[in-house]
C-alpha cells in the first residue's frame, strides 16, 4: 500500500538535524535564502522496484558531487561529505516510509537573522521527499515550445554550473513569457545566439540518426540526466551523439526533439515557434531512448546498477 502521509502537512522533512513536520519546518524572513536566493540544491530522484522490494536513488553519489562543487563556487561555510549527506537522505525517506517513486529536494542554504547577499553563513539544510511518479511516454504529447527573449545566465555573470536557487530567476522569467504566450516552455540562446537549454532542462535534438546536444560551455548546467542519456545512447542503442552548438533554426528543421532533467526525465518537443517536429521514424529513436532510461532507473538494467544506492 502506497504511504500517505505525502498527502498531508504532517509529512516528514529533514531540517537541520531534525526531523520534523513539514507545517512546522520554519526559517526566518530576513535570512539571505529567504531574501536572495542564497542557497544551492539537488533535486534527486528515487524509483521504487516492485521486484525487488526496493527504493532505488539514482545517480546519488553524483548528485551530492555536484552539490558540494555548488558550495564551493558559491563560497559557502559548509564541510558537508558525500558520505554524511547520503545518510540525512535515506534518514527522512525511511521516516516518511516511501514504497513509491518519489523526488527529493536537499538544499543547502544561509540562515540567520540580519545576514546579508554577501554572507558565507551560517549555513543549514534540508532535505524534503515527496511522492512523485516517473513519466510515461505514451501519455506525453510533446511540449510546445519557444524560442526565449531572455537570455541565458552565462560562466561571467550567474554561472549554471552551478545550482544556485536565485540563479532560477532567469528559467523563471523564460518559463512565465513561454506560458503567458500560450507555449508550454521555453528554450534560452545563449550570449552568442546559439542555443542553450530550457527552464531547468537541457535539449536534445535529432537529425539524420544523430543525437546532438549543445556542449557544456555554452551556458548549460552539467546535468546528470543529459549524462546519462549521452552514455546510453553511445553505449547500448549505437546512437552517434554529438555535441555542439545549435543554431536556432536547426531546432526548426529538427527530425525530433525532447527535453531532459531529473524532474523532465525525457519528454518529447513536438514543436519549436509553432514549427511543427513530425518526423514519426526519429520519434521511435526517441521513444527507445526513453525505455532505456526507464530500465537503468527501474534497477531492471543490470548494466548500470552502480548508478543506483538502495535506500532500504
Amino acid at each position: 500500500m502506497k504511504n500517505k502521509r505525502y498527502m498531508n502537512k504532517e509529512r516528514l522533512i529533514w531540517l537541520g538535524g531534525e526531523l520534523i513536520p513539514v507545517s512546522e519546518a520554519k526559517i526566518n524572513v530576513l535570512s539571505p535564502t529567504s531574501q536572495f536566493g542564497a542557497n544551492v540544491f539537488e533535486g534527486i530522484r528515487c524509483y521504487w522496484n516492485n521486484d525487488m522490494d526496493q527504493l532505488y536513488a539514482f545517480r546519488l553519489e553524483d548528485h551530492f558531487n555536484r552539490l558540494l562543487d555548488s558550495i564551493k563556487i558559491f563560497k559557502m561555510d559548509a564541510n558537508y561529505t558525500v558520505e554524511y549527506l547520503i545518510s540525512v537522505l535515506k534518514e527522512v525517506i525511511i521516516a516518511n516510509n516511501y514504497k513509491e517513486d518519489i523526488a527529493v529536494r536537499q538544499t543547502v542554504f544561509i540562515d540567520g537573522l540580519g545576514g546579508t547577499w554577501n554572507s558565507k553563513g551560517p549555513v543549514n539544510m534540508f532535505v524534503a521527499p515527496i511522492a512523485k511518479s516517473r513519466k510515461i511516454y505514451k501519455e506525453q504529447n510533446g511540449l510546445r515550445c519557444c524560442i526565449s527573449s531572455w537570455e541565458r545566465i552565462n560562466d561571467n555573470n550567474l554561472s549554471p554550473r552551478a545550482k544556485v536557487g536565485a540563479n532560477y530567476i532567469n528559467s523563471r522569467m523564460a518559463h512565465l513569457e513561454a506560458t503567458d504566450n500560450g507555449y508550454d516552455t521555453a528554450i534560452f540562446l545563449n550570449k552568442f545566439g546559439k542555443v542553450a537549454e530550457a527552464p531547468g532542462s537541457c535539449i536534445f535534438i535529432i537529425r539524420n540518426g544523430e543525437l546532438i546536444t549543445p556542449p557544456c560551455t555554452a551556458s548549460v548546467l552539467e546535468s546528470i540526466t543529459r549524462d546519462t542519456i549521452m552514455k546510453i545512447a553511445r553505449n547500448d542503442l549505437n546512437i552517434s551523439v554529438i555535441e555542439r552548438d545549435i543554431d536556432r533554426t536547426e531546432l526548426y528543421i529538427c527530425d525530433a526533439a525532447f527535453l531532459c532533467g531529473s524532474a523532465m526525465e525525457i519528454t518529447p518537443i513536438c514543436s519549436f515557434d509553432s514549427y511543427k517536429i513530425n518526423n514519426s521514424v526519429n520519434n521511435n529513436l526517441v521513444h527507445k531512448l526513453f525505455e532505456e532510461y526507464d530500465s537503468v532507473i527501474s534497477g531492471t538494467n543490470n548494466k548500470y546498477l552502480n548508478w543506483l544506492t538502495p535506500i532500504y
